[in-house]
């Protein structure tokens, strides 16, 4: 090695200066420029101190903000059912059915072997049950359904005493559906618009007032008649009956109207 790094000038002279050869090498550049890359392993450092009391190392999983946490605590926190989650942007790859028996849903793809439920278009509908009586039929209906879909509806607009004491009426106004619009205590709409009034006894009156409504509770008339207000009951709409019925309701009326007629006048009543 030693041989072919040296040449000697004068193979007979064994006391002149050996000289050296540079080594062949093919970087031009100036060597003090050259900067060392930094290394991407961190460097270890070795301390001769004796360690400090271990910590044992926590980790916390919080699966509903999909965030995980090695912290070292002095509480040791386990691995549970109620806090175990999925790492932060991991996705579950979705069943592969119909791909044959190596993807795992080959055979009948996760749907069983016949049946209703294994075929082909639309499911049974919501609520069968197979035939019996389905569960919406079992239980017990609310309120207006069971007697009719009308049966539950409001059949008056009702305003209080307490309300009507408010508005600002004056001794021997009349209330009525008009008056009480243009106060603006009611502002019916859609099928409430042809609704008639009931006055209901919640609060007092002082004033006396004429009172025009198809309805009177029976707090509000002790209420009202205590007062002096003068109550007019309207009547309602009729009924539609069929021509042939209106004859047979009047005749009926026509005959008891005799019948009354007699037995006022005290004479026995004839068959």
């Amino acid at each position: 090695m030693a041989t072919s790094l040296l040449s000697l000038s004068s193979p007979a002279s064994t006391t002149a200066a050996p000289h050296l050869h540079r080594l062949s090498s093919q970087f031009k550049g100036n060597v003090k420029t050259l900067k060392a890359n930094a290394s991407p392993f961190p460097s270890i450092k070795l301390s001769h101190q004796k360690p400090s009391q271990r910590q044992p190392l926590a980790i916390v999983n919080s699966s509903a903000s999909g965030v995980q946490e090695a912290s070292r605590t002095t509480q040791n926190v386990r691995f549970r059912l109620d806090n175990l989650g999925p790492q932060p942007g991991s996705r579950k790859k979705a069943k592969r059915k119909g791909r044959g028996h190596a993807a795992g849903q080959g055979g009948s793809c996760g749907f069983g072997m016949r049946g209703q439920n294994s075929r082909s278009g639309p499911n049974v509908r919501k609520g069968f049950e197979g035939g019996q009586m389905p569960l919406y039929r079992r239980l017990p209906k609310l309120k207006g359904i069971a007697g009719g879909m009308s049966a539950g509806l409001p059949k008056y607009v009702p305003v209080n005493l307490k309300d009507i004491a408010e508005a600002g009426f004056e001794e021997g106004d009349e209330v009525s559906l008009e008056s009480l619009k243009t106060k603006g205590l009611i502002n019916p709409s859609g099928r409430e618009r042809r609704l008639p009034l009931k006055i209901l006894g919640d609060g007092e009156l002082n004033v006396k007032l004429s009172f025009k409504a198809r309805a009177f509770s029976s707090s509000a008339k002790e209420k009202l008649e205590a007062a002096g207000c003068s109550l007019t009951v309207l009547p309602g709409r009729k009924k539609w009956v069929k021509p042939s019925v209106a004859k047979n309701l009047a005749r009926a009326e026509e005959y008891f109207a005799k019948k009354r007629a007699q037995w006022e006048s005290g004479d026995s009543p004839s068959a």
